[in-house]
């Protein structure tokens, strides 16, 4: 919602300061998003002549113009200025609009400064209005009257020194969505007198000839119509197009522009008809199937009976509380017209515009609900304003349905401020902030009641009368209460699943893999390739024939997504999945796994420490985006155990099975089956995971007073590469315990960065190569002492897995 200061001082008599009142704007509840004040942002442009404007010597459509910008040099004289100028209409004795070097143009969002064009210097521009974000004409520069001063500030001299305020309204403050309501509500706060004289009625000369039917009530509770014969329709005058076009508003004419000013002024959405172009009379009814109109802004749009619209006896004519049509419009031939001023139903103006994607301002304060006891004063207000700037004699009005709305009264204990809001107001200054709001508060306590404005649409009960109290008074006043937390502790928002979906997530998202979401749903030869495929996980009525199964696993999503990225041209992705698997039709069978594919070479093995010249994934990557999920989940990471071969869809060479025990299989990992990939359509390789996260055990707390202790040691830890020549059948796992085992707080880390198997090695030999990490707690190590327990290293790795070090 925009305004401008000098709009809102015509209904609030205040000298409070702008800034002031965008405070208590916003802590009442009507957030200031924007202040614009052009004066300030175009202080630097002034008001110059051009003195001569001669052809440019190196360019045929440049001038070399002199400009008087009306500065003086030491002896008194003008000092004019030269600037290049390629306006077209540029010429000698024009007054236009200076800009000096070191000015923002906000047009072409650029700061001037002295330039050479075509080897003449310019120091400054001439404007045009599109430079200066005050109209749309880019054709030239601006060209001011002779009488303009020069040297002036042009905004100042112009009249451009009133602030645009923008207000970011919540759905619920339809009244404030009209300057009239927002000057009220600062009048409540004390920020000034509210200006609201009565609406005189206007003598109707003769009956309406247009009669109004309203087929459904429901959809249009109340509708008043009036003509007015013998206007002269034009442009309205300077004042009201400098309202409307302060708010980004284009003037049309006099007509159209009184119903956009009385719907920014008021509130109050109008729709003027050419009654000249109206046939017979008017209903207002539900669209019929194959109907459509013509909408003012140049869109045919289709409608059905579910649309309310205003028809005449040829059809239909406006678009009910939104739009209205092309061949009814007023224009600059139109004398009879007829103002329209109706109540419509909320619901069926916002099913409306979304299904027809109109965004109206009529629509966005009818679906919001307007004043319905201002519908009759409205028009009156509108006819006056006609009359005044295009003449003409009313007739009698035609109201048809209910005009006043329902009178709304609360009983209203003044305990409950208290009770709600923990602050004591004193009943005269309730009843002075009510009252200054529009409500009526009758009697003295302990329960008074409140008989609520029919322009406040929300307030329904007694907690919307206490917030009102206290947005005035102040959502500051109310003091800072902790909740009650009781004896016993808090419980946690989320549960444990929940936390661990979250942080696997991102944990596979910092390894480069991208989320997708893919369907619940898969074909049952999918499924059965997968171990489902159970009659009690078929859907009795699929919405597709290859989406007739409950998944058991994310991966068939997972690899058709992968496989339609690499029809596509983008064969290396990553993609992980974290949602619900089902193995039965049992609750304790639904659950939670995150799974990823990556193919190509979407490896992150760039991510560590590898000896690879090349990055295509294999069943390693798979293995640590798992560790990642798992580690993420708070799985206990040294009691993981990595068992060769993994399920029946995995390449069986090339895939591993992750277990805390037998009974406890956490995942899978490896390079996908052929088999596998045939059956889904997808190109190999392909490697893929998947982590069960309700089956990581939940961490066990173990009751102690110690208070937990992080340790970092100062000293800088060492690392030590090795490589053992061992038996195939022994495991890398078995290598890396027996290096931790030597001293479990010296040695905080061992990884397995390669393992070789080819030439120089046994064919039944192969080189496993481990990195230890040393971290120093009490001293820094010698050369001497780290020898020492690298030789350890060697011996445990060696005594327990029959290897030797490779040289």
């Amino acid at each position: 919602m925009k305004f401008t200061l000098s709009w809102l001082k015509e209904h609030l008599d205040t000298d409070e300061p702008l800034e002031k009142l965008a405070d208590k704007l916003t802590m009442i509840g009507l957030e200031v998003e924007q202040i614009e004040d052009k004066a300030k942002a175009l202080a630097p442009f002034s008001i110059a002549r051009v003195i001569s404007a001669e052809q440019h010597p190196n360019a045929d459509r440049l001038r070399v113009c002199m400009v008087d910008t009306g500065a003086k040099n030491e002896q008194g004289l003008g000092a004019p200025v030269q600037v290049v100028c390629g306006a077209p209409n540029a010429r000698a004795g024009l007054i236009s609009v200076f800009s000096p070097p070191g000015t923002f143009i906000p047009g072409k969002n650029i700061t001037l400064g002295v330039g050479t064009i075509r080897g003449v210097e310019s120091r400054g521009m001439l404007c045009s209005a599109a430079e200066l974000q005050i109209s749309e004409d880019h054709d030239g520069i601006m060209e001011l009257p002779a009488d303009a001063p020069i040297g002036a500030p042009y905004a100042q001299w112009a009249g451009l020194g009133d602030p645009v305020i923008e207000i970011n309204l919540t759905p619920n403050r339809q009244d404030c969505t009209g300057v009239h309501g927002i000057a009220r509500d600062l009048s409540a706060a004390d920020m000034g007198k509210f200006r609201d004289p009565g609406i005189r009625p206007i003598k109707g000369e003769f009956p309406c000839p247009v009669t109004v039917t309203v087929e459904d009530a429901t959809l249009c509770p109340g509708f008043a119509l009036r003509l007015v014969r013998g206007v002269k329709n034009g442009p309205s005058p300077e004042w009201l197009q400098k309202r409307l076009t302060s708010i980004g508003l284009r003037p049309i004419n006099a007509l159209v522009d009184i119903t956009n000013f009385m719907t920014y002024d008021r509130a109050r959405p109008l729709h003027v008809f050419d009654a000249k172009k109206v046939t017979g009379n008017l209903t207002v009814r539900r669209a019929r199937d194959g109907e459509s109109l013509l909408a003012l802004d140049g869109r045919t749009y289709a409608l059905d009976p579910g649309i309310c619209v205003i028809a005449d006896e040829h059809g239909v004519e406006s678009l009910a509380g939104i739009m209205g049509g092309e061949a009814s419009g007023c224009d600059e031939n139109t004398t009879d017209v007829l103002i329209e001023s109706a109540i419509w139903n909320e619901i069926n103006i916002a099913q409306t515009g979304r299904k027809l994607g109109v965004n109206s301002d009529a629509r966005y304060r009818f679906e919001r609900g307007v004043d319905p006891a201002f519908m009759v004063p409205g028009l009156e207000l509108a006819t006056k304003m006609v009359m005044e700037l295009c003449g003409g004699t009313p007739s009698e009005n035609v109201v048809v349905g209910n005009p006043f709305g329902e009178d709304r009264v609360i009983d209203f204990p003044l305990s409950e401020v208290k009770r709600l809001a923990a602050i004591e107001v004193p009943l005269v200054e309730m009843k002075r902030i009510l009252s200054h709001l529009g409500f009526m508060v009758a009697g003295s306590g302990p329960t008074v009641k409140i008989a609520v404005p029919s322009w406040r649409t929300d307030i329904g009960g007694k907690a919307d009368i206490v917030e009102e109290i206290v947005r005035i008074v102040g959502v500051d006043k109310v003091p800072m209460t902790p909740f009650e937390r009781g004896d016993a502790p808090r419980k946690p928002v989320l549960t444990t699943i929940q936390l661990r979906t979250r942080r696997a997530k991102r944990a596979l998202a910092a390894r480069g893999m991208v989320e997708a979401v893919t369907w619940s749903f898969i074909a049952k030869p999918a499924a059965e390739l997968f171990g489902g495929g159970q009659a009690e996980l078929a859907l009795a009525n699929p919405i597709a024939s290859d989406l007739s199964d409950m998944r058991p696993s994310l991966l068939p999503g997972l690899i058709a997504a992968a496989q339609a990225n690499a029809n596509r041209g983008s064969s290396d992705v990553a993609l992980f999945e974290v949602g619900q698997v089902f193995k039965g039709d049992k609750p304790e069978d639904q659950l939670v796994a995150a799974s990823g594919v990556r193919h190509g070479f979407a490896s992150a093995k760039g991510m560590g420490r590898h000896w690879s010249g090349s990055a295509e994934v294999d069943a390693l990557d798979a293995k640590a985006d798992a560790f990642a999920v798992l580690a993420a989940a708070g799985a206990p990471m040294q009691a993981l155990q990595i068992v060769p071969g993994g399920a029946s869809w995995l390449h069986p060479g090339r895939s591993g099975t992750i277990q805390i025990g037998p009974q406890n299989v956490l995942g899978y990992f490896g390079e996908l089956h052929p088999r596998t990939l045939e059956a889904l359509g997808a190109d190999g390789p392909l490697i893929a995971f998947e982590v069960i996260l309700d089956r990581v055990p939940d961490a066990k707390h173990k009751p102690t007073r110690a208070k937990p202790v992080l340790e970092l040691s100062a000293f800088q830890p060492v690392s030590r590469d090795f490589a053992f020549i061992v038996d195939r059948a022994v495991k890398a796992g078995d290598i890396v315990r027996a290096a931790q085992g030597i001293d479990k707080k010296l040695i905080t880390g061992v990884t397995v960065f390669d393992v070789y198997e080819g030439k120089g090695i046994d064919e039944s030999k192969k080189s496993v190569a481990i990195a230890v990490t040393i971290q120093p707690r009490e001293k820094t190590l010698t050369d001497q002492e780290i020898d020492a327990v690298a030789a350890k290293i060697v011996a445990e790795v060696t005594k327990k897995t029959g290897g030797t070090l490779r040289a």
